[in-house]
């Protein structure tokens, strides 16, 4: 079974070190921090071995050239990272990845950038989304279209509804007051709020989430909800997603 080693850094990343006792490999998964992941990786006693990296941006793919100096790692990655990083194995849509006898499958959830992945471990019932999705959120779309983000999102929403998904960022305190203003007769929303509330009060993480809570209560994986558009607008869900991100973005 493989173990994940969650652990804040920067101001607001969590990064992810994925360890397979098996063969005695480790994934990390981004790179916001080096020092940090190095630091964490020693507490534990793994060597990273590669780096799987879900899109370009500097908090996830800054610290490739550290780690690889420091250890030798292989980057995995969507081409797009080329920006900050060489790679020496790129993936894309419906392509796999292994850490030992593992496999992950590489899925397509481009539009907070044109070419994010994420990891998803059909064995262990995780997926590693970076910025595509949040607790309550979906990440800002700097690059892609509305139909493309809002078909990503399709993607995650696919999956098991037990899936674990361990998203980049704590946002959830944040993304739970707009959700709240974009469904506010959301019983189980209302619900998850206060549980967030709590947990933050406590300095407690509201990451990895389950996808079946997300579904219920996420305003940006709800966006075919009739209760949404009728709220948002919108003639079909990529439209009401746009709404809603929109909304999001100027709140």
């Amino acid at each position: 079974m493989l173990q994940v080693h969650q652990f804040p850094c920067l101001s607001d990343n969590y990064g992810f070190l994925l360890h397979d006792p098996v063969s005695e490999e480790t994934a990390a998964i981004d790179t916001p921090d080096a020092r940090e992941y190095l630091k964490q990786a020693e507490a534990k006693g793994w060597t990273i071995t590669h780096i799987w990296n879900t899109h370009w941006h500097p908090d996830h793919a800054g610290g490739n050239a550290e780690i690889v100096e420091a250890t030798g790692a292989k980057v995995v990655a969507p081409r797009e990272v080329e920006r900050l990083s060489n790679i020496d194995e790129v993936v894309g849509h419906g392509g796999t990845v292994h850490l030992g006898e593992h496999e992950a499958n590489v899925i397509d959830v481009s539009g907070h950038t044109n070419g994010h992945i994420a990891y998803f471990i059909p064995e262990e019932g995780i997926a590693f989304v970076g910025d595509a999705v949040f607790a309550l959120g979906c990440g800002r779309m700097f690059e892609g279209e509305p139909e493309q983000f809002w078909a990503s999102l399709d993607r995650i929403r696919r999956l098991p509804t037990q899936t674990t998904l361990y998203c980049a960022h704590e946002y959830t305190a944040a993304n739970a007051k707009f959700a709240l203003h974009a469904d506010p007769d959301n019983d189980a929303l209302q619900s998850y709020a206060k549980e967030i509330a709590a947990k933050r009060a406590r300095g407690e993480p509201t990451v990895p989430t389950v996808l079946e809570r997300e579904l219920a209560t996420n305003p940006f994986l709800r966006a075919d909800d009739p209760v949404l558009a009728a709220r948002w607008g919108g003639s079909k869900p990529s439209e009401t997603f746009a709404a809603l991100r929109a909304a999001k973005d100027s709140f």
